[in-house]
């Protein structure tokens, strides 16, 4: 599974001015209904499962969220890949009394389990290394990001 299929140039955001979770979960739901990835119920759905289940990591010297909600939001599957200067506070995974500054955001767009469970597990293995993030965030634009991930991927 290759997580590189799901990325999608429209659902990507270089430097984006999003300022907090809920604009940029607004950002996010606005575009993947205008190309119909998903479904009306997606931004309520991703706030709520965030608020439940805390996606923020904290790593070395740097934060990532993975946003994700549920399978029924999806009509077609992709990630959304956010960058950001100064980073979006998300709550942390392992302790929702703490957040993080996520400069780096993978939203998920997925509706198949395993689908998820891989991608997930092949994101992990990417966010670990700092070089990976120090790339994405000194990309300039929607292709730099996929050349980025291509590249990591391919390895």
């Amino acid at each position: 599974m290759d997580l590189v299929k799901f990325l999608k140039k429209e659902m990507i955001w270089v430097k984006t001015n999003c300022h907090d979770q809920q604009e940029l979960f607004q950002t996010v739901a606005a575009r993947g209904q205008e190309h119909g990835y998903v479904t009306e119920s997606f931004l309520t759905k991703l706030a709520e499962r965030e608020e439940v289940f805390p996606t923020g990591l904290k790593l070395d010297g740097y934060g990532v969220a993975l946003p994700h909600t549920d399978p029924e939001c999806i009509e077609e599957q992709f990630i959304a890949v956010l960058t950001t200067k100064d980073g979006i506070p998300f709550k942390l995974m392992e302790d929702k009394n703490q957040s993080v500054a996520a400069e780096v955001i993978f939203v998920l767009g997925l509706n198949e389990p395993h689908s998820q469970l891989q991608v997930l597990q092949q994101l992990m293995g990417i966010i670990q290394d700092k070089e990976n993030i120090s790339a994405l965030l000194e990309a300039e634009n929607e292709a730099d990001v996929i050349d980025v991930l291509t590249k990591i991927a391919a390895k």
